[in-house]
Formats: structure tokens, sequence, C-alpha cells
């Protein structure tokens, strides 16, 4: 018997883990890298060897990892031999440049960047939605982008009570999304502008201090963005619906961590506020945080450094009569990357153990 999404997810996590032989992550060192290692060592992930793979420039480096000094390596297109599973958080160039040999080698990838997601036979996974997706894939499996990753976690499960046939989001996301360079310019940034002095900005293209940017990425689509286009395309391919219309606005904000989404949903059908505390609630990686009378809804200061999606100030669309709105907060370096990253690790790592339960 085929388990559903949320079934197999749940499943997971009562099975005897499956030890790889041989687990290799590349851009250890990078900010989301770091994350991944922490978590990895967290939930004790088991590989009979770990591989630390990055830019010549971070070649050399130690890190303690399981209670075990590693040195990290220079990725090269030979350092996949023998290696069973890759998780790779790299930028776009990088990915498409050493992925390929990877899969050439055998390895199954766990891919973070932007660049693999919309090929056809790429898996585009979140294992709380798709994790069957990951299970059947060869080769690539790929990360969604981090403000796609938290919207459809949040949708997932009203679109289980009615089709939602229609989206409107706007994004305020976090400096982290633009990686170090992009905090740094936050902090340098506020400090030139409260001592009244001048900061060249390094990542964004008007000052970030005190301001409000609604661009991310290159113009795409129709006067829309990269990250806002990456929000429709990816949404689709995840929930297998491609009649599913979404109009989103990506906007960065003055806030080191935590991306924001302001989310308004259509369904064919209506659903209550209280029907949808009720599936949040229930859905696994969701946390409700709804009280508007005791000032309880996520922010970025309340959901830093957690793993799971936060949902507040639930209510009706009164615009429409099948509208609900819904505030929506998730660390965009955890589940919007390095948590999803890891989920998916562990989802293969018991691969055996859920088919032989199927």
């Amino acid at each position: 018997m085929m388990l559903a999404s949320t079934e197999l997810f749940n499943e997971i996590d009562d099975l005897e883990k499956q030890v790889f032989d041989s687990v290799a992550v590349i851009g250890a060192t990078g900010s989301v890298g770091t994350i991944i290692l922490q978590l990895l060592e967290q939930r004790n992930f088991q590989a009979k060897t770990f591989r630390f793979l990055a830019s010549a420039r971070s070649a050399g480096k130690k890190i303690v990892f399981q209670g075990k000094e590693v040195v990290v390596e220079e990725l090269t297109k030979d350092s996949f031999t023998g290696v069973d599973l890759v998780i790779a958080s790299t930028p776009d160039e990088t990915a498409a440049e050493f992925l390929p040999y990877a899969v050439e080698a055998g390895a199954k990838i766990i891919d973070e960047s932007g660049y693999w997601r919309m090929n056809d036979d790429v898996a585009l996974v979140i294992p709380e939605i798709n994790p069957q997706d990951a299970l059947n894939a060869k080769g690539i499996i790929a990360s969604p982008n981090c403000s796609t990753t938290q919207m459809v976690m949040a949708m997932k499960p009203l679109h289980d009570i009615s089709p939602i046939r229609r989206v409107i989001v706007s994004t305020y996301q976090a400096t982290s999304g633009a990686g170090v360079q992009g905090d740094e310019d936050l902090v340098q940034g506020s400090k030139a502008r409260l001592e009244n002095r001048e900061y060249e900005y390094k990542v964004f293209q008007h000052p970030i201090a005190f301001n409000a940017i609604p661009q991310i990425g290159s113009e795409k689509h129709e006067g829309y963005t990269s990250e806002e286009m990456k929000m429709v395309y990816e949404t689709r391919k995840i929930l297998g619906d491609d009649s599913i219309q979404i109009n989103p606005t990506c906007v960065r904000i003055p806030v080191w961590n935590c991306h924001s989404e302001s989310i308004t949903v259509e369904t064919e059908s209506p659903i209550s506020p209280e029907q949808a505390r009720e599936a949040f609630a229930a859905f696994p990686g969701i946390q409700v945080m709804d009280n508007l009378n005791e000032s309880v809804y996520p922010m970025p200061s309340n959901c830093d450094g957690l793993n799971d999606v936060f949902v507040g100030r639930i209510r009706k669309d009164i615009s429409h009569p099948n509208g609900l709105s819904f505030w929506c907060v998730s660390d965009n370096l955890r589940k919007g990357a390095a948590t999803n990253a890891v989920q998916i690790a562990e989802l293969l790592s018991e691969n055996h153990a859920v088919a032989s339960n199927l």
C-alpha cells in the first residue's frame, strides 16, 4: 500500500536508520553549509565517513564534527569517487559545473542551488509534501527556493481541504538570504546611517538600512523578478498543479534573518479560519501562533534558529467568499535551506526501510 505524503514523512521517524558508506557536503564552510553540519550532528545522521568539500580558498580548514577533526578538501571533478550521498550548498554556476560529475560517479545528490530545480528530470522536494518524488528520483534532487518552501508548506494543508486556485503573496525577506555579505551590508550600513556617514553597499542596489527594496533578482517576466517567478514555477512543480495562479511580490527588508510572507489564498470552496488553524496545527513542520488579542503571532525575532514554519493572523479574506489570509514566518537558512536538505537526506537514508513497509 502506498502511503500518503504526510503519512510517509511521519513513518520515517519510527524506522531504523540506514547507514551510508560515504557522505560529502559541498560548501561546508558557508552559512548554509555550517548549519547543515550542525543538523547532521544534532540529528545523529549516520554514515561511515563524512567528507567536507569547498572552494580552494577554504580547503585545508579543519572542522570538528561528531567529535573528530575533519580537514576540508578542495572541490574538484574527481571528488566524488566512492561517495554515496552529496549535499551541496553552492552558487548556481558551481552546481552546474560539478554536480554532473557526482551523478556520473553514481551518487545521490541533494542540491540547494537554483540551477537544476526546473529541469524535468530533477525532483523538487519538500519532504513533508512530496517525499515519494525524492524516493523515485535518480541523480539530483533539488531543494526549493527559501521563499517558495515556507509558502508551499503553508499552502499544502489548505490545498488538501479544498484545491487552491489563486495565491497573492508578498514576501519580506531577510538580508541573510543574500549571503554573509548581505548581513554585513545591513550591519555596516545601519551603523553608517546612524553615524551620518556614507557606506558603499556590496550586495544591494540601494541602502538596506532603514529601507525596503521591492526587487530581489533580475527582471524575468512581464515586470516580475527571478525571485518572484521561482515562487510561481516551483510551487506548481512541487504540488503537481500547473493551474494554480500565483501573484508574488518579493521585498528585501532590514531584518537579519527569517523571511516573512503575507499570503492570501482563494480555494474552490470556503475554508473557515477555524478549519485552517486545525489543519495547520496537524501538519508536520508547521506551528500555529495565532492570538491577535494577546499579540501572539510569528515574527523574525521569535522564529530565528528554529526549523519549523510558523503561521498566524489567520482570518477570512473579507474581499472574497473563498479567500483566506494569513502571515507566515520561517528561518530561511533552516527550513528554507539547510533543514530541508537534511530532511531529504534522512528520507533517503530510510529508503530501504520505508520500501519494505509499503
